[in-house]
């Protein structure tokens, strides 16, 4: 498992931007390509909001997969599994959420598609993963295996 890591500069900066376009009423703009959550705290029952990225969105269910990159035990994940209510934002449209955690293999074929669709941005992702996993990260089958069993993927879809 990753041990604990100092986050970025430039990330602390980045990470908050996304959802600041949503809180203005702006997240037309990400497209598909963030999605905010909104998701109610398993204890405390106050509404909490977090912007994930997607890394497919299926149409035909509509399905979009995200996934939790700071591992299973991060809160939003915790509080949607606990079945708290959930809200999904992406661009204009908002929906109740209901969700469903996507098995392991289905996990590694949706990255490895994910990672087809942004070869641009493919050495970037590479190096995140490398540190949020806690070591190298090379888009084999084996290191994307390792990584779907560390960081779960949650398909959320319209209730």
């Amino acid at each position: 498992m990753a041990e604990s890591r100092v986050v970025p500069r430039w990330l602390r900066v980045a990470f908050p931007l996304p959802d600041q376009l949503y809180r203005h009423g702006m997240g037309f703009v990400l497209g598909r390509r963030f999605l905010r959550l909104v998701h109610t705290g398993r204890r405390s029952g106050r509404r909490y909001a977090t912007v994930l990225e997607v890394v497919r969105y299926d149409p035909r269910m509509p399905e979009f997969f995200v996934v939790s990159g700071f591992g299973p035990r991060v809160d939003w994940l915790r509080n949607v599994e606990a079945g708290g209510a959930a809200e999904v934002t992406v661009g204009r449209r908002t929906f109740t959420a209901s969700h469903r955690r996507v098995g392991a293999e289905e996990a590694v074929s949706v990255f490895a598609d994910y990672e087809r669709r942004n070869r641009m941005i493919r050495p970037i992702v590479r190096r995140a993963l490398s540190w949020l996993l806690g070591w190298r990260y090379d888009g084999s089958l084996e290191s994307r295996r390792r990584m779907v069993a560390q960081l779960p993927m949650i398909a959320l879809h319209p209730v």
